[in-house]
């Protein structure tokens, strides 16, 4: 059984306050003030397991805006369905209000208003009020973390990972798979390893020496729960070594290995199982084709998209969930296992408002002590912002095009080149820009901002490489991030042709001139995956770029011109 009932009525009685879409301040502050912490809590247990999943927080202990996409393009047999909706479409498929707290959570239409209504959202201490409170309604229910957790703050990258480890062991999760943990180096995480009090699962990590899984990281792990037998198998990013920096991990391959994650579900059942669940950073598209061509998983814990859906996507007899990210929600899941297989569940993808849930005494003091030492350093104010800073996006979002705007006139290039990833928190219009705010956006281990030269013909082969990425008609060439982001060039992209064929009309945009495949062109960027990259930090490089501006402005982005959809 689905139930999107709890979540969905939140969102239509405050909807009611608010009074269809006229979005006044009074109307959004009664909308907000209409929502209570026993509201998103609110769940009648169902069957006799729990799970609870959050993935993709990417460091970001304090609450923070984070908006929604807009754009999502899906192609293949994924063209026009969800998590590829958005905006309007997507609320009236759910039979979302607008201006309700659903609308602000889970769409970016109105964003700056909405946001100014409800307040922040996430917070590691809300978000253990949120798995505290199922706990006591369910206390052997499972917690089990998607990854993307070590990376993307300012204190993450000065306490390598640390911080929040510290903070998430104080969650007590029971398992938990990776990312951009990787990142950090095989060393730090063999040392964060030793000490984790849970498991860390990845049945597709497997050591390159002798092509055999990998000792440290288990296929699975099993628990008995509710008179039942479950397995969790865990799986790490596919994509590691060609997406991030395989130098940093060199003792280890991954890749989908759907034939052996086929083996452990039937080995995990040869042992007992009564239900399967696949703790997966794959991305939901991918998700999606694994369950089509593995049996037996009964769930699949969606990551690494940054997808939130209200309801799970029901692929042959196997759910699939998506939790977003940005610790902007927790789901829940109750299972009714009987006569050793799922007869049926119950979901809940719980906002997390920061304004409305209370946080966690415990976990916020642990947060605050891990901030403390690098408070005057992340607050100090930069700059200020007139435009509404995001990143989420298939083609671009202003804090990408401000970063461009900085690798431009910062390292005096004629064309700039950012990565298209989807993590890092959003400013409102008028806010201060601090330190923090743009480590939010740029925190990684290989921040090297290099200025270097390319041909026209290089140009556009990184382009077609990029965008078979994203556009690959089947799931499983996707590696999930958006677009390359470029500062100084247009084009225009066919997301329904072939590689090779997806882009042309390549144009300098200070020019006009068209992008010649035999000319040099200067180029900055920066997150290259190759050793030994020189050049300042790319915090440095946007710091010096937004004090020079004092308030930034971004300007509508035209460059990229969609056809094929």
């Amino acid at each position: 059984m689905i139930s999107r009932r709890d979540f969905m009525q939140v969102g239509m009685a405050a909807a009611a306050v608010v009074g269809g879409s006229g979005f006044g301040n009074w109307a959004r502050l009664a909308a907000q003030q209409s929502l209570t912490q026993d509201q998103l809590l609110e769940f009648d247990t169902f069957g006799n397991v729990s799970l609870i999943h959050v993935t993709d927080i990417h460091a970001q202990m304090k609450p923070i805006y984070f908006r929604e996409p807009s754009v999502n393009i899906g192609v293949g047999g994924n063209a026009g369905a969800v998590p590829h909706l958005t905006g309007a479409d997507f609320r009236k498929l759910y039979g979302i209000a607008d201006g309700s707290p659903s609308h602000y959570a889970l769409s970016s239409g109105d964003f700056t208003a909405l946001a100014q209504g409800y307040g922040r959202v996430g917070g590691l201490d809300r978000m253990a009020t949120v798995i505290n409170a199922i706990r006591a309604d369910r206390p052997d229910a499972i917690l089990l973390d998607g990854g993307d957790t070590w990376h993307g703050s300012y204190t993450t990258y000065h306490t390598a990972g640390q911080d929040m480890v510290n903070v998430m062991n104080a969650l007590k999760p029971d398992a938990m798979t990776f990312h951009w943990e990787f990142t950090l180096g095989s060393d730090r995480v063999h040392e964060i390893l030793e000490d984790l009090p849970f498991a860390a699962l990845g049945q597709n990590i497997f050591d390159v020496e002798w092509d055999e899984p990998a000792e440290l990281f288990p296929p699975y792990t099993f628990f008995e729960r509710g008179g039942t037998k479950i397995a969790v198998i865990g799986q790490a990013f596919p994509y590691m070594p060609i997406a991030n920096p395989g130098w940093m991990f060199p003792e280890y391959s991954f890749g989908l290995r759907q034939e052996n994650l086929q083996a452990m579900v039937d080995e995990v059942k040869g042992e007992g199982a009564e239900c399967v669940v696949l703790l997966s950073h794959n991305g939901f598209d991918v998700d999606k084709k694994m369950a089509s061509v593995v049996s037996g998983i009964d769930v699949i814990l969606s990551g690494h998209t940054h997808d939130a859906l209200p309801e799970p996507v029901l692929v042959g007899q196997t759910i699939i969930l998506p939790s977003g990210s940005n610790g902007k929600f927790v789901t829940r899941v109750d299972l009714d296992i009987r006569d050793g297989r799922m007869m049926g569940y119950k979901t809940k993808l719980i906002p997390i408002f920061s304004d409305v849930i209370e946080p966690d005494a415990k976990v916020a003091a642990i947060i605050d002590a891990e901030r403390a030492p690098y408070e005057a350093a992340m607050s100090e104010v930069i700059g200020k912002t007139d435009s509404l800073l995001y990143r989420r996006g298939n083609f671009n979002g202003t804090w990408d095009d401000l970063i461009c705007d900085a690798l431009l006139s910062e390292r005096d290039a004629e064309i700039a080149l950012s990565p298209g990833v989807r993590w890092g928190p959003s400013i409102l219009p008028d806010q201060d820009i601090t330190r923090e705010d743009i480590f939010g956006v740029t925190s990684m281990t290989y921040p090297n901002a290099y200025r270097t030269e390319f041909t026209g013909e290089f140009l556009h082969v990184v382009l077609e490489d990029v965008a078979d990425n994203i556009f690959n008609p089947d799931p499983f060439f996707q590696q999930g991030g958006d677009m390359v982001r470029t500062g100084g060039l247009g084009y225009t992209i066919d997301v329904s042709k072939p590689q090779g064929e997806r882009i042309s009309d390549m144009t300098l945009l200070a020019t006009g001139e068209k992008i010649d495949p035999a000319k040099n062109y200067v180029v900055a960027g920066w997150a290259s995956v190759n050793e030994g990259t020189e050049g300042p930090p790319i915090w440095d490089v946007v710091e010096g770029h937004i004090r020079k501006q004092g308030t930034v402005t971004v300007q509508p982005n035209t460059s990229v011109e969609v056809t094929g959809i």
